[in-house]
């Protein structure tokens, strides 16, 4: 009899993996909504993912894309390939105490293949791959909500079955127009979070593969789960929220393989019930799978950490205030506040800003006030979903409820602040992954509401409404993320206390030459946050071109005494000072610059221009030789020693320093009309005229150029050449000094010359 029943138990194992009960598939029953073929549900959520985001495709390189793409030297070809695996996801050396730790090199690899197959910076293509990617996960969903949702069955022929067409169709579509995906999508630095969630689905979807009967007739492929495991580690390659696909797996083999009643589990396991053991020939299967995955989990996160060389990476009290308060209840608050928002993000993603530090969302410090209500709100929710969860004795809703929770709460658990510190207070880019858990709870609320309506249709049609404004909402955000101009100012009315919005509308007006408007934000940043550094250099920066310098050296002053090791500031200080002709403080000023920054070319560049002035040039000459060492393409730092050479009537040193600075930079027509001045003078006049002729092809209006032509072809005798440019010079610039006089010289000249031949 024991005998008998032992192999009763096993059989009723074996179905375990390929059946779920029939109840289960009542999800679908009582919900009005579209019922489609599998092939047609993935072709509708690929279409209206594509429409969410299709008008990103033609948009700049914004924000963040700047030094994780254009500034990254990774993506070059002259970087070899294998620094990827010891540098950052912004280019820096893992080992520097200055690397944010964000070890991404499979990102970084795609953004390397669209910028070798573009052939150079030209954003559509980045995009493009970007929008392919989030409708190829939004597809991927369709499958993964029919799962989650539907359970997990197969049909004889292997073929798994979708228990929930309906309503994993509505999570699909739910997740594929969700607007705090923009970030994400329509920003190229997203793409860590897109190919993160990629693999972190296909390592799911690897998983439940595992339960499909083999051959042999095995419970479960222990090929798949290692696969999956595989997967697991290629998205923490893409991003690091990928490890916890692992944790997931473990929870769904619990909850849909075993079907695992976890409040039981834990009464029977408090009390040492003997019943245990019933379960006993369950638990061999998970704890040895539980333990492949944990095992896969922990040598990933230990190479990781090998390979991340030193410790966590050091953030600053403006990236995430809260983590920096001396009382552990003000940062407990704080971060329970901020999951309320990420929360809130998910339930009415209206709100949205591409940056949430700097003063966007003051620390609460007393239990006074009033957002303290957002905290219970959030709790008082998780509470009752848990305790349904946990408690229900309906197993369908245990199952969807403690899945739905999962996927909602362990992605995000990298984020929260629990285990180490972020850079951020708030990132929309971090809810992509979260979002699944929010619209499996979305979908199986709306389908108890369809149960308990009289009027389906009618509940429906609200649905339907919020889908259509969803992807109104991811339209228009999308078109604020085309440009730097539109994502900075939709952000003003959004957090208008954080100071870092207003200095990128501030940097962004000065890059455009709009100086009068960017003071004003300048100002503001610098008001809402007295201590941004940054702010306060950019403004000293614009005032300095300006003229107005006293002002300038106390904004650039106060900035380095604030960060006494922030060289910009220290160089720009040095300028100003150069500029009020305190000669001895500016080169004090420079040399500490170079200190806090050994490799500084325009440092270097400044202080030989200040070596000059002081009619130091053996020093200048040096101050700008460092410049092209360290920046070879510096062409500004070459012109100026090519003149101080030719000034100093070094002329075949200046002609041998102009030569090596064309084999550099052969294009620079600056260059070329330096070393054709000093070839005129050398009388080279034939090679000296090539160079002209090439530099004012490349610059035709430049009226210098053609007056030095006139003047070469003066000294040579083409006087009616000479007489050609002058006049072309004086054309683009009448009063060019000295050009008219030539160019008089020039004339009477030639009208002596008719004379005599009169």
């Amino acid at each position: 009899q024991i005998c008998n029943q032992h192999n009763a138990e096993a059989s009723n194992l074996e179905k375990v993996f390929h059946r779920m009960a029939q109840t289960e598939a009542s999800l679908d029953h009582d919900v009005s909504w579209f019922l489609l073929p599998s092939y047609w549900a993935k072709m509708v959520v690929a279409l209206v993912s594509f429409l969410c985001f299709a008008n990103s495709y033609d948009g700049d390189f914004v924000f963040d894309d700047s030094e994780a793409i254009i500034n990254n030297k990774d993506l070059r070809a002259e970087t070899p390939l294998g620094d990827l695996w010891h540098h950052d996801f912004w280019g820096s050396k893992l080992s520097s105490n200055t690397s944010h730790k964000s070890y991404r090199p499979l990102t970084v690899l795609t953004f390397r293949i669209n910028y070798l197959f573009a052939g150079g910076f030209y954003p559509i293509g980045f995009h493009v791959i970007n929008i392919i990617l989030h409708c190829t996960i939004s597809v991927l969903m369709v499958d993964v909500f029919s799962i989650l949702l539907g359970g997990l069955q197969f049909s004889n022929k292997g073929r798994r079955l979708n228990l929930a067409p309906k309503t994993s169709l509505l999570a699909a579509l739910l997740f594929a127009v969700h607007p705090v995906h923009t970030e994400c999508v329509a920003g190229i630095v997203g793409r860590a979070d897109l190919l993160c969630a990629l693999f972190f689905l296909l390592s799911f979807l690897g998983y439940c593969k595992a339960f499909r009967e083999n051959k042999e007739g095995h419970n479960f492929s222990i090929f798949w789960v290692l696969v999956s495991v595989i997967l697991g580690a290629v998205a923490m390659l893409c991003k690091e929220q990928g490890i916890t696909i692992l944790g997931l797996n473990a929870v769904f083999d619990a909850l849909v393989i075993n079907k695992l009643n976890i409040l039981d589990l834990i009464q029977k396991l408090l009390h040492k019930d003997k019943s245990l053991e019933n379960i006993g020939l369950l638990r061999k299967g998970l704890l040895f799978r539980i333990t492949l995955l944990m095992s896969g989990g922990a040598s990933i996160l230990y190479i990781r950490w090998r390979i991340m060389g030193t410790g966590p990476p050091a953030f600053t009290e403006v990236d995430n205030p809260a983590s920096f308060a001396d009382s552990l209840f003000v940062r407990a608050i704080n971060y329970n506040y901020y999951y309320s928002l990420n929360a809130w993000l998910l339930l009415c993603p209206w709100w949205l800003c591409f940056d949430w530090s700097m003063g966007c969302i003051p620390l609460i410090k007393s239990v006074s006030d009033w957002r303290i209500i957002a905290l219970a709100a959030l709790w008082f929710c998780l509470i009752g979903l848990i305790c349904q969860a946990l408690c229900s004795e309906d197993s369908h809703k245990r199952r969807i409820l403690t899945l739905g929770l999962g996927f909602l709460i362990i992605p995000f658990l990298p984020a929260s602040n629990l285990f180490f510190r972020v850079g951020f207070v708030i990132a929309e880019r971090v809810i992509y992954l979260p979002s699944i858990g929010y619209c499996i709870l979305f979908t199986y609320g709306f389908s108890l509401l369809s149960k308990q309506a009289k009027k389906k249709k009618i509940l429906a049609v609200a649905v339907l409404g919020i889908l259509l404004i969803n992807v109104t909402r991811c339209a228009l955000r999308s078109s604020q993320w085309r440009s730097e101009e539109q994502l900075f100012r939709s952000a003003l009315s959004v957090c208008p206390l954080n100071a870092k919005v207003h200095y990128n509308v501030g940097k962004n007006l000065a890059d455009k030459g709009n100086q009068s408007a960017a003071i004003k934000y300048y100002r503001e940043a610098v008001r809402l946050n007295p201590k941004y550094v940054h702010a306060m250099n950019n403004l000293g920066n614009i005032l300095k071109e300006r003229n107005e310098l006293h002002e300038a050296e106390e904004l650039l002053s106060l900035a380095v005494q604030i960060q006494p090791d922030f060289a910009a500031a220290w160089m720009n200080l040095g300028i100003v000072q150069n500029s009020l002709r305190r000669f001895e403080e500016a080169e004090q000023s420079y040399w500490t610059a170079i200190k806090h920054r050994k490799k500084y070319p325009d440092c270097y560049y400044n202080l030989g221009r200040l070596y000059a002035d002081l009619n130091r040039h053996i020093d200048a000459l040096n101050a700008w030789r460092n410049a092209t060492v360290l920046k070879p393409e510096h062409s500004l730092a070459w012109n100026n020693m090519i003149i101080l050479l030719d000034n100093t009537g070094n002329l075949a040193q200046a002609e041998a320093v102009g030569r090596e600075a064309l084999g550099l930079i052969p294009n620079d027509h600056s260059l070329m009309f330096s070393l054709a001045n000093v070839l005129g003078k050398s009388q080279k006049y034939k090679e000296s005229e090539a160079l002209f002729l090439k530099a004012i092809k490349a610059n035709p209006n430049a009226a210098s150029y053609h007056g030095n032509l006139a003047v070469l072809y003066h000294r040579w005798g083409n006087l009616d050449l000479a007489k050609k440019h002058y006049e072309v010079s004086l054309k683009l610039d009448p009063m060019a000094p000295g050009t008219k006089e030539n160019y008089n010289l020039l004339r009477r000249k030639l009208e002596q010359l008719q004379k005599k031949g009169g």
